[in-house]
């Protein structure tokens, strides 16, 4: 509601200034001012027309003050200090308005594409993978239409890196340190199934030691490298047993990976394989796009003798001049020498870096690369398909199309992978595709620790020296951290504890799905309160908190509200139909209602913080106004005795204000993936 209200005056503002003055802003600002006795909404048009004018910001403000008056939803219209215009808004229409759902609408046209999770298939996913899809998915709800918003059409991808160093890694584990043949790797995944053992816990420490195997003797580290590289090469190929078992295996774990992420609440609608941007001639496609356009080029000496490489985006090199040279023998050539510092696209051996398939992906993302995928269906949610892509002609389309044709993409990737993304913008643009380059949104974020509490708590064994620092850094390769299952099975476990101590009268299903609720909605949202390029130090005990800013205490809010109806024996749907027919702009002008108002206040941001939230591709904003919200809600809730006021006005807005409050509530926690249980 507040954004609409907010809407209507910028174009009745933008409006007076063009007949006034002649004059067009590109931007109106519009704050919250800092108390609610100064107004609603504070506009400093006044100092921005200032220059232009060559009048007194005040003056500017007094002859456009009486010309915002009538407008609906405003109540009057002040001069305040040097310049600004202070509005303060109708609040029993603003109320009525609001309990009607009256929102400016947050959506439009076009393809959104977000891609999340992406985990390298060779082992179990653990908490720092859980930031990136909880992210991921967080962002996408917040895009998505809904029965809230119209939001708009998108699409949620899981790129698998089936053909990657890691999976590289999990096959030379398996065949090497096991020994195992083709068909040995088939009967031990079978022997793991029947005895319920999980196949991605057991590659957790067959990766470990496969690393630490690599480096455990330096007599032997060429020979090993060289027995990767090898392994790397036939998976890239296929069609061999190598290719086989790196299938199987990465298959399998994927499938581990989807059963992990849907007890968050997380799915999925596409997933990409590398191995099809590979065998499908995605990459070789893209190639030859690059080289025709001067992007790519062979370096024919230096330190990247052999490879074929592109220009490091914001980098000028003196080798370079502007470009590369001309070409030799069928290859382009650097104009001066080789540029040192150019980004690595296809190695001497022969092997494609992650960032040439990753450009040749984004080509098809946005539907520039004249290709599209096979498809084939992988896994059955609830409400739809989830499809993978293969290299075989299947003739199935999911809804009669693919998922490429972007208008838009966002990818959430850790920050540690800021160059290779800026390295695919940089060959966008170096491909002409400006335009495409401008709207690819990288959601980079800081990885995940633990407080050496929750470490210990986990059974690892500390020095003084690690107790003493501030977070614990996980590592696969080392096989230290959490896995995401076992942090998930903690949080229910904790809040289940809880939930037999203070409701022991309720069937046990029921007790089980409202610890379910809790553990993973605090889960969630200790992940999302923080900035994205915040580093977390994940602990237990604080995310768990039925205080301060946590999942929790959002959840307890909207359950509190949830039980005034449940005691009052009314609808909180009936309550929010009853205060539109009455007058209570009195009662909330009063210093009574001013409290009142400020919850209905909150309440009507709720699109302008989402608005926000989504420009600033930060779910964070949305987080801490699901706090704000519950905070809000607690101080009205310890004000006002709803259930014995007597007077049957107040009852009637209290009523409506607690519903109000939980409807939005609700509405925010669901855009972070977040349910509200039955009872706290």
């Amino acid at each position: 509601m507040y954004r609409k209200l907010q809407q209507t005056i910028q174009a009745k503002i933008q409006s007076l200034l063009v007949e006034r003055y002649g004059v067009e802003l590109a931007t109106l600002v519009v704050e919250l001012p800092p108390k609610i006795e100064f107004g609603e909404m504070a506009l400093p048009v006044a100092f921005e027309l200032a220059k232009r004018l060559k009048k007194a910001p005040r003056m500017i403000a007094q002859e456009l003050a009486p010309l915002l008056a009538g407008i609906e939803g405003v109540a009057s219209v002040d001069v305040a200090g040097a310049g600004y215009l202070n509005l303060k808004l109708d609040r029993g229409d603003v109320v009525k308005r609001m309990a009607a759902d009256e929102h400016a609408a947050v959506g439009g046209a076009g393809f959104r594409l977000v891609e999340h999770t992406s985990i390298n298939p060779n082992k179990a996913a653990h908490v720092g993978h859980l930031r990136n899809a909880i992210l991921g998915d967080s962002f996408a709800r917040m895009l998505k239409r809904d029965e809230y918003k119209p939001g708009w059409e998108i699409g949620v991808q899981n790129y698998i890196d089936n053909t990657g160093v890691q999976v590289a890694d999990i096959v030379v584990g398996v065949t090497t340190l096991e020994g195992m043949d083709l068909d040995r790797v088939k009967e031990w995944m079978q022997e793991l199934f029947e005895s319920n053992q999980r196949l991605d816990y057991a590659c957790w420490d067959l990766y470990a030691r496969v690393s630490q195997w690599y480096d455990s003797d330096p007599a032997l580290a060429v020979e090993r490298k060289k027995l990767r590289i090898d392994t790397l090469h036939k998976i890239e190929e296929g069609n061999n047993d190598t290719a086989t078992i790196a299938d199987l295996i990465a298959t399998g774990v994927l499938r581990r990976h989807l059963e992990t992420m849907e007890r968050l609440g997380i799915e999925y609608d596409f997933l990409p394989r590398e191995s099809e941007i590979l065998h499908l001639d995605f990459w070789n496609t893209a190639r030859e796009l690059m080289i025709a356009k001067g992007v790519l080029y062979f370096e024919s000496e230096g330190k990247n003798k052999g490879c074929w490489v592109m220009r490091r985006a914001g980098v000028a090199p003196a080798g370079l001049g502007d470009g590369p040279g001309p070409e030799v023998n069928g290859e382009l050539t650097p104009s001066d020498g080789p540029d040192e510092d150019a980004k690595i696209l296809v190695r001497s051996s022969g092997t494609v870096t992650y960032v040439g398939k990753d450009i040749a992906y984004h080509l098809w993302k946005f539907g520039l690369l004249g290709k599209d995928f096979f498809y084939a269906p992988f896994h059955q949610y609830a409400s739809h398909m989830c499809w993978t892509s293969t290299d075989k002609p299947t003739g199935q389309l999911p809804d009669g199309k693919g998922f490429g044709h972007a208008d838009a993409i966002y990818n959430v990737i850790d920050s540690r992978q800021d160059d290779p993304q800026t390295q695919v913008k940089e060959a966008l643009r170096g491909l002409g595709y400006e335009a495409e380059s401008e709207r690819y949104t990288h959601l980079n974020y800081a990885f995940v620790g633990l407080t050496a509490r929750t470490a210990e708590e986990l059974g690892y064994t500390l020095t003084d020296e690690e107790r003493a620092k501030n977070f614990i850094e996980v590592s696969g390769r080392k096989g230290f951290g959490v896995k995401a299952d076992d942090l998930i099975d903690r949080m229910i476990a904790a809040a289940r504890t809880e939930v037999d101590a203070r409701h022991p009268e309720l069937e046990d299903a029921e007790r089980a799905e409202i610890a379910k609720t809790i553990g993973v909605g605090a889960l969630r949202f200790f992940l999302l309160r923080f900035t994205r390029t915040t580093l977390i130090a994940f602990d237990f005990k604080d995310a768990l908190s039925f205080d301060g800013e946590t999942g929790p205490y959002a959840q307890y809010a909207a359950v509190r509200a949830a039980n005034i109806f449940r005691k009052a024996g009314v609808e909180a749907e009936a309550a929010l139909v009853a205060v539109q027919s009455g007058d209570y702009a009195a009662l909330l002008a009063s210093e009574e209602g001013t409290s009142v108002w400020e919850m209905w206040l909150a309440a009507s941001r709720v699109s302008t913080v989402l608005e926000q939230a989504i420009a600033a591709a930060e779910p964070a904003i949305l987080a801490r106004y699901a706090f704000q919200l519950a905070q809000q809600f607690n101080n009205f809730y310890h004000r006002h005795h709803i259930l014995t006021e007597t007077d049957e006005t107040r009852k009637t807005l209290l009523l409506a204000t607690a519903a109000v409050a939980r409807r939005e509530l609700v509405r925010v926690l669901g855009w972070l993936g977040i349910g509200v249980p039955s009872a706290m």
